[in-house]
C-alpha cells in the first residue's frame, strides 16, 4: 500500500514570530498583555483536560 507523504506534515503550521521592530513601547506592552491572556486561557484548558482525564481514570479504576 502506498504511503501518502502529506500525512507526515503537521496538521497546522506553526505561526511565524511577530516582527517586533516596528512596534512602539506601548504596542509591545499591549502585545505582552495579549500573550499573557492567551497563556491564561491555555492553562485553564489544560487544567480542564487534566481533570477530565483524571475523572475518566477514576471511573475505569472502579469498574
Amino acid at each position: 500500500m502506498a504511503r501518502d507523504d502529506d500525512e507526515l506534515d503537521p496538521r497546522t503550521k506553526k505561526p511565524q514570530p511577530k516582527n517586533l521592530d516596528p512596534m512602539s513601547v506601548e504596542e509591545l506592552g499591549d502585545y505582552i498583555a495579549e500573550l499573557k491572556a492567551e497563556i491564561g486561557r491555555v492553562e485553564v484548558k489544560i487544567k480542564a483536560k487534566q481533570a477530565h482525564a483524571a475523572a475518566a481514570q477514576m471511573f475505569f479504576k472502579k469498574s
